[in-house]
């Protein structure tokens, strides 16, 4: 049984920051079709008629959960150490960007990307692309013109990689963190080779 917290008045902003919140949370136990619109509102504590208001659709505000959940957060300055540095920082970024978001993430960017729905197949892929130009920047590796889209599809594919071992970590299997940073340092470092 779900626990709604008690309205209070909110600034149009943070309302839908919380309405954002409740579907995620739903969204980390049931996929988008079992979960209703009554369940969300009482969720986040506010009216149904909110819902509309904010985001029209429940198709609507699912394709912005969407977005929020597969947002590619900067990877900020990682400065000028070693290529296996810069590396090992920008595991610890995805890392952290996966399993902070927890089970919703895991609902969303994993399991989502596998089904027909177009127009989340078209956020999640422009979600990839962007890490993969964030992790090129952080890695501070020069591609060529000729082997840029090589390089970028390459990311892509790594990045399922990714998303299975935060998966393995956000489900409690026996992969450690330590383990799994390791074995995505290393891969990624002889991937760069290929480029």
């Amino acid at each position: 049984m779900t626990t709604s917290s008690p309205r209070q008045r909110l600034d149009p902003d943070a309302r839908r920051q919380q309405i954002l919140s409740a579907t995620a949370r739903l969204l980390g136990d049931r996929p988008i079709e079992a979960v209703s619109t009554s369940e969300i509102a009482r969720e986040a504590g506010v009216a149904r008629g909110l819902l509309n208001h904010y985001y029209g659709t429940k198709r609507d505000l699912y394709l912005e959960v969407v977005r929020a959940l597969t947002f590619v957060p900067d990877l900020g300055e990682i400065g000028t150490g070693s290529l296996r540095e810069r590396a090992e920082a920008v595991i610890t970024w995805m890392l952290d960007a996966a399993t902070t978001r927890g089970r919703a993430w895991v609902a969303v960017a994993v399991h989502e990307g596998r089904q027909s729905d177009l127009e989340v197949r078209r956020i999640l892929g422009e979600a990839n692309d962007r890490a993969a130009h964030e992790i090129l920047r952080g890695l501070g590796v020069e591609v060529s013109d000729q082997r840029h889209t090589y390089a970028i599809r390459a990311l892509h594919c790594y990045g399922a990689m990714v998303k299975a071992t935060a998966l393995e970590l956000i489900e409690g299997s026996s992969l450690t963190r330590p383990d799994a940073q390791c074995m995505l340092t290393e891969t990624l470092l002889a991937l760069v080779e290929t480029f």
